[in-house]
């Protein structure tokens, strides 16, 4: 079967109605009406000899056959725009929109990465969007994103392209003249015992704090919870909260107290991750370049 510029756009809008699982949704985000999209995937169906879309009233998930007709159209898209974009920087430089994902508490040096990269590539447009580790690795998997920076060492991230940062360490925050705040380092047993405000569970460093503190025999229930490191440490400010965040994220704030948790001093491996291609994109092999001389 030829893969012809008509097929190409109808893999496009069956990748995006995988996405969106609403038939609406996906013309949308397409630019195309729903009738034009539901059409599109038919005839996708009628030249594949396959029902990829188990339709009702509305969208009921992919058969099968549709879900390995994914795998492929992500492959094939993929190539795609890899290709064009090498054919546009040959021509007129490197260009284009990088999409990069960032976990919250990550957020905070993500402009010592892409400072450096758009002073180097002036006509790429970066859109830096806050995601959960597992979003990340979704949105790299289904095209909506180009890469992310997260976690490297402490759940699978599957088959991708990592490139180390930076190792996170982890400090009690709180306000000046609360418990523990005069301490030159406290342990994650007495961090346990205080009220906390936490990232919600979703969240990856969430994830670790709990681990961290269980290993240490202690278990910990926050009065407050959130999935925004501004909300955390609006409520450490009132000084009726303490938090455990990364050490680069403690030192954004110097009007709060940011002791060091030891026994253990715990550290995580951060870095860039990317689809794994070969080659790179030009915009994603010049990012790669790029987090590499941050090492």
């Amino acid at each position: 079967m030829r893969v012809t510029a008509a097929m190409i756009d109808k893999l496009e809008m069956f990748i995006a109605l995988a996405a969106e699982r609403h038939f609406g949704r996906a013309a949308e985000v397409c630019g195309v009406t729903q009738p034009s999209l539901s059409s599109a995937i038919r005839q996708l169906e009628d030249q594949l000899g396959v029902q990829l879309v188990f339709r009702g009233s509305r969208f009921q998930g992919l058969t099968p056959e549709g879900q390995r007709v994914l795998d492929w159209a992500r492959r094939i898209v993929g190539d795609m725009r890899a290709m064009r974009d090498e054919m546009r920087t040959v021509h007129s430089g490197l260009s284009g929109n990088l999409r990069l994902g960032v976990i919250p508490t990550v957020l905070p040096m993500v402009a010592d990465l892409t400072a450096p990269f758009v002073a180097r590539h002036p006509n790429v447009r970066v859109t830096v969007l806050s995601r959960t580790s597992v979003e990340i690795l979704a949105g790299i998997e289904s095209l909506e994103l180009d890469a992310g920076l997260t976690y490297l060492d402490n759940e699978p991230l599957g088959r991708v392209t990592m490139v180390p940062l930076y190792t996170e360490f982890y400090r009690y925050l709180c306000a000046p003249g609360t418990a523990l705040s005069g301490r030159s380092r406290v342990t994650w047993a007495e961090v346990a015992g205080l009220p906390l405000c936490l990232l919600t569970a979703d969240m990856q460093n969430r994830r670790i704090v709990n681990q961290h503190l269980a290993e240490a025999g202690a278990r910990v229930s926050p009065t407050v919870e959130s999935n925004s490191t501004i909300a955390l440490i609006a409520h450490v400010k009132t000084g009726k909260w303490a938090s455990v965040v990364p050490m680069k994220l403690a030192a954004m704030f110097p009007g709060l107290v940011a002791v060091p948790i030891t026994e253990p001093e715990a550290e995580h491996l951060v870095g860039l991750i990317t689809a794994k291609h070969d080659p790179q994109t030009p915009v994603l092999a010049a990012l790669i370049e790029e987090a590499a001389r941050l090492k």
